[in-house]
């Protein structure tokens, strides 16, 4: 086991849905446990446990294979129950979807635009009679 991995939880539950999630989207993009393991820097075996909901991942590890999938690691937060789900907003799902933009950039400009909405609706809020 390796510092990233933690151990098995007794919650199979939110370990499960997380790993079924993590599953699906490696089969929509056609790579093998073994190869989404290797570019996300876990062991075979831990991933699989991982898809099977044995092992509940860290949030750095979810970020991993988030990277790995080319998805948002906020999808993942999300799944896993690390995150709240935002309302919806054609911005952010742009952000989120962009692949010419990496993860960091992907958070950096999505913590921007939140501080600009969190801002704007505390303004209003204050000009209300």
């Amino acid at each position: 086991m390796t510092s990233n991995e933690e151990p098995e939880v007794n919650s199979v539950n939110s370990g499960s849905d997380i790993g079924a999630f993590i599953r699906a989207q490696r089969l929509a993009a056609e790579v093998s446990i073994r190869q989404l393991a290797e570019r996300a820097g876990v062991s075979n075996p831990y991933l699989s446990q991982i898809e099977r909901g044995l092992r509940r991942p860290s949030a750095d590890v979810l970020g991993q294979i988030a990277k790995a999938l080319r998805l948002s690691a906020e999808v993942l937060y999300v799944q896993a129950g690390i995150l709240e789900e935002r309302p919806e907003s054609p911005v952010r799902d742009a952000l989120i979807a962009d692949t010419a933009i990496n993860e960091r950039q992907k958070q950096a400009l999505l913590d921007v635009y939140e501080s600009f909405r969190r801002e704007n609706e505390t303004a209003l809020k204050e000009n209300v009679p």
